[in-house]
């Protein structure tokens, strides 16, 4: 396999079975547990913003960006991001991600969180979120709590518990044109 023999797109419903087989591969029963799927448990990811990698007509990765909420913060959860065994080390995951950083600051989101490990993160932009800033709703180390910022000061405004931004009440003091410009785009 070459990496022209790989095709990036957004995700579809169509690639729902797919992608839940390989995330089932990746992660185990043990996914239903972390944190991270615990906010998407509480309302649906931007399937726009979200993309797959197929390999003879075949989805052979996934990465998916869930609309979420921290105090008067706003921004995008990343994950899960999941590669084929068969198809790992070549460079899809990391493209994967760069294409969704790219839809996810031209959809003017604020900043782009996730749980991972810096040094496979990092250089695609994401760095540590100050320890105690926020608290994701299972345990999580808090080393790996990262983000990349499209907007200044989007990351110092993630405060306190993570949740699904479906379940967040909007803050008094939050901009409107921050919040409704990503509720238009989840409506569309």
């Amino acid at each position: 396999m070459t990496p022209a023999d790989v095709t990036y797109l957004p995700e579809a419903p169509a690639h729902d079975a797919e992608i839940e087989d390989i995330n089932a591969e990746a992660f185990g029963p043990g996914r239903f547990v972390r944190a991270a799927y615990r906010i998407r448990e509480g309302g649906p990811h931007e399937r726009d913003l979200s993309f797959v990698a197929l390999n003879g007509g075949v989805v052979i990765a996934s990465v998916r960006l869930t609309r979420i909420a921290a105090g008067a913060g706003r921004a995008l959860l990343l994950g899960p991001l999941a590669v084929r065994p068969a198809f790992k080390n070549v460079g899809i995951g990391r493209k994967l991600v760069r294409i969704a950083l790219e839809s996810a600051e031209k959809a003017k989101a604020p900043a782009v969180l996730l749980v991972g490990d810096e040094p496979y993160y990092g250089p695609l932009g994401f760095s540590r979120i100050p320890r105690g800033q926020i608290v994701m709703p299972r345990p999580v180390d808090p080393n790996r709590l990262l983000a990349v910022e499209f907007v200044p000061g989007a990351v110092a405004r993630l405060a306190g518990e993570v949740c699904h931004a479906d379940l967040a009440r909007v803050a008094e003091d939050e901009p409107l044109a921050e919040t409704a410009a990503m509720q238009s785009k989840a409506m569309a």
